[in-house]
């Protein structure tokens, strides 16, 4: 591999504006995408990306400065989808919701592929590593904001730290599809759930919830 290409440089490139010039920018992305998943960052180089998808090296070049160009590209629009997603506190059954939430964002990353480099991306490239933390920290603030409104409408329990709580909350969200890995069974989302909602909630404001949620059904 060439120093060009170890390196892992440069800033997003300006899209194309032609149609065609934008059709070969697309199978560059979509080649460089599957290869990443299946090879590693590591393992994939700008020509093999070319290769992939059917135009010469120079046309790889042309877009890109380089592969990390590429996959910044392809995760300009992705990082948040890649953090843990932000519950609704409010609601009549917030275990449900947020089981819901959390199914739905494992299923995202599992389309995706692209959360299997991150440990890769993380220990060598220090600019990802601050743009995933700064994604992170916005998540947190929202999250954070929710737990604070909860808290301020009585529904919390009150000598709960929420910075703490917040930080558990994204530490059992983020990690709970590897569950597997861990544990050696499935993943029940409904299982984190209720355990993120016991964290948060007193048994008698769940209660009230669900009993919300069935007189509202019945109305």
């Amino acid at each position: 591999m060439s120093d060009r290409e170890d390196q892992l440089v440069g800033e997003f490139p300006q899209i194309p504006k032609q149609e065609r010039a934008q059709i070969k920018r697309d199978l560059l992305l979509k080649s460089g995408h599957e290869l990443f998943i299946s090879k590693g960052f590591e393992h994939t180089t700008a020509k093999e990306i070319a290769a992939h998808a059917g135009v010469a090296t120079g046309t790889f070049y042309r877009y890109f400065s380089d592969k990390r160009q590429l996959l910044m590209s392809l995760l300009e629009n992705q990082i948040e989808m890649l953090m843990p997603p932000e519950p609704k506190w409010g609601v009549s059954n917030p275990e449900s919701t947020l089981a819901s939430l959390l199914e739905l964002h494992d299923e995202r990353l599992k389309k995706m592929g692209m959360q299997r480099l991150v440990p890769e991306l993380l220990a060598k490239d220090k600019e990802f590593a601050e743009v995933l933390q700064s994604a992170k920290r916005k998540i947190f603030t929202r999250i954070l904001s929710g737990l604070k409104r909860a808290y301020d409408n009585d529904l919390t329990w009150k000598d709960l730290d929420l910075n703490t709580v917040t930080w558990s909350v994204m530490i059992l969200a983020e990690h709970a599809h590897e569950k597997m890995k861990q544990c050696g069974n499935q993943t029940d989302y409904r299982e984190v759930a209720k355990v993120i909602c016991r964290l948060i909630f007193p048994p008698e404001v769940i209660k009230q919830l669900r009993t919300n949620e069935t007189l509202t059904k019945e109305e």
